[in-house]
């Protein structure tokens, strides 16, 4: 896979069926013997899925969605506290229960101080990619080597579960699954399922038959076309601002494969960010069910699945498009047919589900004419009109990673001792249309930030690590993006903190709740139902939904 080196940005955008599923008959798999703690803790996320998703386009929804959104609990208040909220974060913090300045993936890439060089969340040269399709491995391998936390997955393990995690990106599946365990799978942007030596020696068997049995290259022929008539879709088709990615249209439909060409990166882009990649990751999951007998042994199993393909749609097309809604309505069906699976093989209450998101997205500023773009060239270009006439010509600013800026040491020392070019310098930033607040280092460091009344402060302070933050670190202000595309994510704001927390499944009474949760409660909760001792959150056990009635309930729905 292949890794972009920092110039002076790091870009966050992410790489990343069936007929509508009869529901089960919930009163006759509800009959079915329970043990006193479920055999399987599940961790179903779909990356970049903004809370309002599910109610402003849920009424389409008739089967997995629907499920999850009416027999969960479902904290309706759910959101990230912290600042950065990216993919690699989200899922570590998912993952751990922990937040960033604990488990350390602050962002997708960050400058590594001692080599200045940029570095991958998973990112480690000690491993080499497994390929499930024969390609060469990339120079540098991935693991959970920079993950500072335990995830759900390896302590499931550890414990002497059976523990699997999929997803088209290593940074959504390796920090659920963490160091070790028994299968964890990614998609090489190339055209291939990996894994890494970190994981395995070889390619797992169970998922090796299932590859070769299932090539993604089936669904070349494939055209994503809308599932519904076009008239069940909000907004327009080809809104202002829309991309094209991968050579397709703004407007359906958009096919897979080219005709009389070979399946190739245009074909593999485009199947990531379809439908198709979705059902594929879903048929994979029940596939792992049935091969390790998941669920259905003394001990407790981990079934982690990650949903890729909204994300990638998101960052191009727009929260209002009318990919993302189709996509949801797919997804919608995607998951029906695996939590029927689950519930045929593994039985309704024997699983319990987290369900829940990394992130939301930014509207295209296109679309509402509030905000816009600001690249990270402009926030280096401010900075070094103030430090050149200071320190001379050179390399002042060695990276802009979306809200951390890198200083050259010699930069960073100045501005310790030079309360007036200080100043100068985050005025400077602060001067730029898309910057609400600038912190130094120093001010986001210890419990004192961490629990700061400053609402910004306080977000910052939980994205922020010592040995892997900028220098510098701006706050945008809403509606603005730190990036040139159509839109993306990253920020405290609330379209890209809030997303579902949703728990699921055995023991659990299902209703609407009012008290605060973060996607870090996720993990503790499952744990709490599961009767799996766990290494120290930041999350808590979110009782209400799992004990007694609280006043936080509105009630079971």
């Amino acid at each position: 896979m292949v890794r972009q080196k920092f110039a002076y940005v790091v870009a966050l955008s992410g790489c990343l069926f069936v007929l509508a599923p009869k529901l089960p008959a919930r009163g006759q798999a509800s009959t079915a013997q329970s043990p006193s703690h479920p055999k399987l803790v599940v961790l179903l996320l779909v990356d970049q899925l903004r809370v309002d998703y599910l109610t402003e386009y849920g009424g389409s929804f008739t089967a997995g969605l629907r499920r999850v959104m009416s027999e969960g609990a479902w904290f309706k208040k759910g959101a990230y506290p912290y600042l950065n909220t990216v993919t690699c974060a989200g899922h570590s913090t998912i993952g751990t229960g922990t937040f960033p300045y604990q488990h350390g993936m602050i962002l997708n890439s960050w400058l590594d101080h001692a080599s200045g060089t940029s570095t991958y969340c998973t990112d480690d040269p000690s491993a080499k990619d497994i390929s499930y399709s024969g390609l060469a491995p990339a120079a540098t391998g991935d693991s959970a080597r920079q993950l500072l936390r335990p995830a759900i997955g390896e302590q499931i393990h550890e414990r002497g579960g059976r523990s699997v995690a999929l997803s088209l990106k290593p940074r959504s599946a390796i920090p659920i699954f963490g160091h070790k365990g028994d299968a964890v799978t990614w998609f090489d942007e190339r055209g291939g399922w990996s894994t890494s030596t970190a994981f395995a020696r070889e390619p797992v068997p169970f998922l090796k038959q299932f590859i070769d049995a299932n090539p993604v290259t089936a669904d070349y022929d494939k055209v994503w076309e809308r599932a519904l008539d076009p008239s069940a879709y909000r907004y327009e088709d080809a809104g202002k601002g829309e991309g094209r990615p991968s050579g397709w249209a703004s407007v359906f439909p958009h096919p897979l494969g080219t005709p009389g060409a070979q399946p190739d990166r245009v074909f593999y882009s485009r199947w990531q960010r379809s439908p198709f990649s979705d059902e594929y990751l879903a048929r994979m999951a029940m596939a792992a069910v049935d091969a390790l007998n998941l669920g259905r042994g003394e001990t407790t199993d981990f079934l982690g699945v990650s949903f890729s393909a909204l994300d990638v749609v998101g960052h191009a097309f727009g929260p209002r498009s009318h990919e993302v809604q189709d996509l949801l309505i797919r997804l919608d069906r995607t998951i029906g047919h695996l939590l029927d699976h689950l519930d045929k093989t593994v039985g309704a209450g024997n699983y319990v589900v987290g369900f829940s998101s990394d992130h939301g997205v930014a509207d295209i500023p296109d679309q509402t004419g509030r905000g816009g773009r600001q690249s990270g060239q402009q926030a280096a270009d401010a900075l070094m009109k103030v430090l050149v006439p200071a320190l001379g010509r050179g390399d002042h600013v060695l990276a802009v990673a979306y809200t951390d800026i890198y200083l050259s040491a010699a930069a960073d020392e100045r501005l310790d001792r030079d309360g007036r070019l200080r100043a100068a310098a985050m005025n400077a930033l602060a001067g730029l249309p898309a910057i609400e607040r600038v912190f130094r280092a120093e001010d986001l460091e210890g419990d004192n930030a961490r629990s700061s009344s400053d609402r910004l402060r306080r977000a910052a302070a939980l994205s922020f690590h010592k040995d892997r933050s900028g220098d510098l670190i701006i706050v945008p202000k809403e509606d603005w993006l730190l990036a040139a595309s159509v839109t993306t994510h990253g920020t405290q704001h609330d379209y890209d903190q809030r997303v579902p927390v949703i728990i699921f499944g055995a023991s659990v009474k299902p209703g609407e709740y009012e008290a605060e949760a973060t996607p870090a409660d996720i993990v503790p909760t499952l744990a709490a139902v599961a009767g799996v001792r766990i290494a120290k959150t930041d999350g808590r056990v979110l009782n209400e939904a799992i004990g007694a009635p609280t006043e936080t309930s509105k009630g079971s729905r």
